[in-house]
Parts: C-alpha cells; structure tokens; sequence
C-alpha cells in the first residue's frame, strides 16, 4: 500500500503502510506525518518566538515520542515533545515561555492533538 501524496503547491511525498508487512517500506505512514507536523509546527512557533526575543540559538531541534489508544481508531494519546537547543547564553525562561505559547495559543496542530492526548514538553539547553 503505497501512495504519492501532492499539495496543490506542487510538493509530494512518499506515503506507505509502515511498518511494511511486504519489506516495501517506500514512504512515511499517515501517523508518522501528523507527528512530524506536530514537530515541525511548534518547531517554527519556538525559534520564531526565540528570535524575537533576541536569544542567540545555534542549534534546535524536536523529538516527538507518542503513545496511542489499545482500540481503533488508535489516535494518539500521550505525546512527549522533546526540545533540544543550543545556543550562547540561551535563557530558560525565555524557551520555557516560547513552548509555552507554541502549545497553548499557536500550534493548531498542538490544539488538535489536546483533543485526543495528554501533551507533555521536555526541554533541554545546552551551551554552545
């Protein structure tokens, strides 16, 4: 079961039944795109809001770790967002407000997954 999926932009992207049953594996599952745009949308809410708060970041990324329901339609639900930056003099408070706002007023996709799931964030800052 593998498909090509294509927005009216003109971007596609390999989908596929993972994991695959047959060892096709060509693409990524359905449930694995809603993490990634789980990840990638409170990714660009956070170093935006980072920015504009001037802390000097070199590095960010996500880590999106989930759990779903035992019965279908086996949503997810309990996700564990994982922040990892790396930055000069980066200030806690300053990320722990930026993924604050992410989750609570920014990411429609993080409104979307509270529906379903217990949100919770790790954050960890690192010099450099």
């Amino acid at each position: 079961m593998a498909f090509t999926g294509t927005v009216d932009r003109g971007f596609t992207l390999s989908l596929d039944s993972a994991p695959a049953s047959d060892g096709e594996n060509s693409g990524f599952s359905p449930m694995e795109l809603v993490l990634i745009g789980l990840a990638g949308c409170t990714a660009m809410d956070v170093i935006d809001i980072l920015r504009k708060k001037r802390q000097d970041v070199t590095s960010f990324e996500v880590e999106v770790h989930a759990g779903r329901a035992d019965e279908h339609p086996r949503v997810f639900n309990q996700v564990l967002l994982e922040y990892f930056i790396t930055g000069h003099q980066v200030e806690k408070e300053a990320v722990e407000r930026a993924v604050e706002l992410s989750i609570t007023k920014y990411c429609s996709v993080s409104a979307m997954f509270s529906k379903t799931a217990k949100l919770e964030q790790k954050i960890t800052i690192l010099e450099g």
